[in-house]
């Protein structure tokens, strides 16, 4: 999604960090490439969920050639490589489904039976034991937003657009396909959830919305992240007062220019039904059965979630999660006792817990800060109620802690060694910086702005861990525009993380419409957004795939064995500086990918990456 206008005008601006690490060069390990495979067993290495094969199989050759960085309005993978589109936006989730409208005209309620749009996070799961399955399965997609001009229809719409997919996969003859199945599903703005944790909701509660990064439980479900929700909030009302939590969270009476309250109370900040505090929270189903209501975890704290990352430590349930604007924060939940032995009791480990706050100073050390009511600036007497208060305003609650803003957090990745590693995607230094210059120090206290982004990675001190969050130690690992980087491996605005069971790190980029392909120099040699891959034993990268023109490349996945990797291209076609913008009359203005049609619109999609026959 495009940038937002950061709200955290609490703590000073933080957008980088000063202790340099690993430097990018050279070539990278055969190793490392292309021996794809699920991140299971890289984010849950004490608690893989299937059974699946003794180890990676190579994707293609032990190298590959770099692709270049491009305009073109293509995916392009390296020679050797297809990249087939497999799930675009509108494609029905059975056959006998409503078709996609080249004009748009699909209605809400087609929509509603319909792949979403602007696709985001995305995982695999396999659907059958060993070989099989890493033929056929389902994924799990994640749809962040809908642009308005390219969407047509109503606000009802929108809401029918967002959420989450499910849909069968299967391949045959060297071809994916999406197939029947009773387990295809979709998750919207309308569909009904449930609270659970600390917080709880008046009356019954609908939507899930905004849907960006996501996890896998070490039980098997799945957490869509709901991030930038505050954008389909707004009023007409002239006498609305935006509130202190209204202005920390970006709520006002414009939104983002969404209309969704003029037909829906829920998004009516004037409005006694509005609802705001239903969304911003980490949501949980099984996609393995499709009458189960999405649980909304509450003790994982009510933010922007980037993404909820998954991985253990001592047997209990650990979530990474950023939020993901300019100057936020980076959490993490620790649960509370053993997964386990939770479970065993009929409790969720998401619901008993700890939602810690990172505190990351210059030197290289950090900490991280309990959201525990009562205990420090966080009390009754300091004006909060309770811990579901604490974990509901869970931005404020940081800011009293004095947590480091970072600049536009964004995914959170976990190695096979334990290394943590957080994508910085860029920051503007906050609105006091003026022109001042954008060196990018990310972690210093300087208000210098850090235009193309960069990695950090961090080791966790487990031995003091024990019932708290314990200390880490980290270090820069990649700095984005770099003009050391090689021309096959430079790259800007890194958001996705994700490590193939090698140890493979694939980076995808989203620099926003107003930098891609200019003006700065180091945005014109990224070129289109990409998929990179990167070995962290000796910081090289290159780039893999790039997106069409006005698209982000966001969420990676993989079948068990490695042959195949799910790629999400989100917004082809929106507005850019370089090509203009769609409008109703001209939806390919930008781009008319994938179907090409002068008289089509642009698709989110998933591609299915494999070597070519």
């Amino acid at each position: 999604m495009s940038d937002d206008a950061a709200t955290n005008t609490t703590n000073p601006r933080t957008p980088g960090m000063n202790r340099r690490g690993v430097l990018t060069g050279g070539a990278l390990a055969a190793a490392g490439l292309l021996g794809l495979g699920t991140s299971t067993a890289a984010a849950l290495p004490a608690a893989g969920t299937r059974p699946g094969p003794s180890g990676p199989v190579p994707l293609g050759p032990s190298d590959f050639t770099a692709v270049a960085a491009s305009q073109a309005d293509t995916v392009t993978v390296p020679a050797g490589f297809t990249a087939d589109v497999l799930a675009p936006w509108g494609l029905p989730l059975r056959a006998s489904g409503p078709k996609s409208r080249a004009d748009g005209g699909s209605t809400a309620a087609e929509q509603a039976l319909q792949i979403g749009t602007h696709h985001h996070g995305i995982r695999f799961f396999p659907t059958a034991e060993g070989a099989a399955g890493s033929r056929r399965g389902l994924l799990v997609i994640n749809h962040e937003t809908s642009d308005r001009a390219l969407l047509g229809g109503g606000d009802d719409k929108a809401l029918a657009a967002q959420g989450v997919s499910v849909v069968a996969v299967r391949e045959s003859g060297g071809r994916w396909r999406a197939v029947d199945s009773r387990l295809n599903r979709r998750l919207t703005g309308d569909t009904p959830v449930r609270f659970s944790g600390p917080v709880k909701t008046a009356g019954q509660a609908r939507g899930v919305l905004a849907c960006g990064g996501h996890g896998v439980t070490p039980w098997g479900t799945y957490l869509a992240a709901e991030e930038n929700f505050n954008a389909f909030f707004g009023t007409d009302a002239p006498g609305w007062q935006r509130r202190e939590a209204d202005m920390r969270y970006g709520l006002s009476a414009g939104g983002f220019g969404h209309a969704w309250h003029r037909t829906d109370p829920r998004f009516d900040l004037a409005s006694p039904e509005a609802r705001p505090e239903d969304f911003g929270w980490v949501v949980e189903f099984d996609p393995g059965d499709p009458s189960s209501v999405p649980v909304k975890r509450t003790a994982l704290g009510r933010f922007m979630h980037g993404g909820a990352t998954v991985t253990e430590a001592a047997g209990r349930v650990v979530v990474y999660s950023s939020d993901a604007e300019d100057g936020e924060y980076l959490y993490k939940y620790v649960g509370e006792g053993g997964w386990r032995s939770v479970r065993a009791a009929g409790r969720s480990p998401l619901d008993h817990g700890t939602l810690y706050v990172a505190r990351i100073s210059p030197d290289g050390s950090g900490r991280w800060l309990p959201l525990r009511h009562g205990e420090g600036p966080l009390t009754r007497a300091a004006g909060w109620r309770d811990q579901a208060d604490v974990l509901l305003r869970a931005r404020l609650a940081a800011d009293a802690l004095g947590a480091t803003p970072l600049g536009r957090p964004e995914r959170v990745a976990v190695g096979p060694a334990g290394d943590v590693y957080l994508a910085l995607a860029n920051s503007n230094g906050g609105s006091d910086c003026g022109s001042s210059g954008a060196t990018g120090d990310p972690a210093s206290a300087e208000c210098t702005g850090d235009p193309y982004g960069r990695i950090i990675r961090w080791h966790e001190n487990h031995e003091e861990q024990g019932e708290g969050g314990g200390s880490f130690h980290w270090e820069e690992f990649l700095t984005a525009g770099d003009p050391r980087q090689a021309s096959d491996g430079a790259f800007a605005a890194p958001k996705g993380l994700w490590f193939g069971a090698d140890g493979t790190l694939w980076i995808s980029t989203g620099i926003s419409g107003h930098d891609l392909n200019g003006p700065s120099a180091a945005h014109r040699a990224a070129g289109n957004n990409a998929l990179l891959a990167a070995d962290t034993t000796d910081g090289t990268v290159r780039r893999f795939l790039t997106a069409p023109r006005g698209a982000e490349v966001t969420g990676v996945t993989a079948t068990p064995d490695g042959r195949t990797l799910f790629v999400n291209i989100q917004h082809p076609g929106e507005r850019t500086a370089r090509w203009g913008a769609p409008d109703a009359d001209d939806p390919g203005a930008v781009s008319t990918w994938p179907g090409g049609r002068a008289d089509g619109r642009p698709r989110s999609a998933t591609v299915a990456v494999h070597r070519s026959p």
